[in-house]
């Protein structure tokens, strides 16, 4: 089984910023893509940004020039650099990735984190 852990929210004032990390634990082979999504109260989720395992990112237009996301395959880790922080950015934050099982022959599997809360005060 794998797990997806968030690590790194908190409460910040308008303008500071934060570092979210996401480490996959558990076995399997390889993950491609890992994404970060987020959802504030009575929204849907959003995707933030995303970036494959060859570092190809992309990023929501509301966090492009503040937020910057990056990976160490190594260390089965993602991190979101948060700059800028904006009181609309309060919001559950979660990873989301593609992992491909110890099996290379098999589908990836998409799973989720347990969400972290950042929360931004004007």
């Amino acid at each position: 089984q794998v797990q997806l852990v968030e690590s790194g929210g908190g409460l910040v004032q308008a303008g500071g910023s934060l570092r979210l990390s996401c480490k996959a634990s558990g076995s399997f082979g390889r993950i491609n893509t890992m994404r970060w999504y987020r959802q504030a109260p009575g929204k849907q989720r959003e995707l933030v940004a995303h970036i494959t395992r060859g570092d190809v990112t992309e990023y929501a237009e509301s966090v492009k020039g503040r937020f910057i996301i990056s990976r160490d395959n190594a260390k089965n880790t993602a991190y979101l650099q948060m700059n800028s922080l904006r009181p609309e950015d309060t919001a559950v934050y979660y990873c989301n990735a593609d992992v491909v099982p110890t099996n290379v022959l098999l589908r990836s599997r998409n799973y989720w984190g347990q969400g972290t809360q950042v929360t931004v005060s004007s």
